[in-house]
């Protein structure tokens, strides 16, 4: 392994960042976790963790070409992103009466259809996929890296966003405790809908 503790340390700290920045994810994070809490938040961050090994991989690999390549291929990706979050942004609004744990068979319709959206959010997010392919370089020397150094790169890209959504997600399920009335429920499922409608109608744009 030729890299430096301080050296992953550096990039850990440039993920964090990514992070930090609000974009698609932090949406569908509020927005499945509003309408089903936790359960149905957790497995979208582990759907993104998906993007975080492949993008990752793909920019070490300095597979220019196959950048070039996926552009058709992102463009596809993107507009079944905006059906996939527009017809559950709409389903939960035309059923913001019913209970949460109702609800929640709406958006989330078990472990799998979370782990999917997590998937194709990350997979159509331009924000990590310029960070990837146009930053992480600069971190490393690319043309020295060995296999675990790939590895280590790959498990830091990983890690940093699945333990910041997981902990983001259960913020989201803590506040939505806090609202119990069903008019307050309603409401939380309203806005949980557009959230959703939102992150499908921004997704072509960014």
């Amino acid at each position: 392994m030729t890299l430096t503790v301080w050296e992953l340390f550096l990039y850990a700290c440039a993920v964090g960042v990514l992070f930090l920045t609000p974009g698609p994810v932090w949406v569908a994070i509020i927005a499945r976790g509003m309408s089903g809490g936790f359960r149905s938040a957790w497995p979208l961050a582990f759907g993104v963790v998906i993007g975080d090994a492949i993008w990752p991989f793909l920019a070490v690999l300095g597979v220019s070409w196959l950048v070039q390549e996926i552009s058709g291929f992102m463009l596809i990706l993107r507009w079944v992103a905006v059906a996939f979050f527009v017809w559950m942004g709409v389903m939960l609004i035309r059923n913001a009466d019913r209970e949460i744990d109702q609800n929640s068979r709406l958006t989330a319709p078990g472990v799998w259809a979370g782990f999917v959206a997590g998937v194709i959010v990350i997979m159509a997010n331009p924000k990590a996929i310029l960070f990837y392919m146009g930053i992480l370089p600069g971190f490393f020397d690319l043309t020295q890296i060995t296999t675990p150094d790939i590895v280590a790169i790959c498990l830091v890209s990983m890690l940093v966003p699945l333990v910041g959504n997981t902990f983001f997600a259960l913020f989201v399920d803590r506040m939505r405790r806090l609202v119990t009335t069903p008019g307050a429920i309603r409401r939380m499922n309203i806005i949980a809908g557009w959230l959703l409608i939102g992150v499908g109608l921004v997704i072509p744009f960014t």
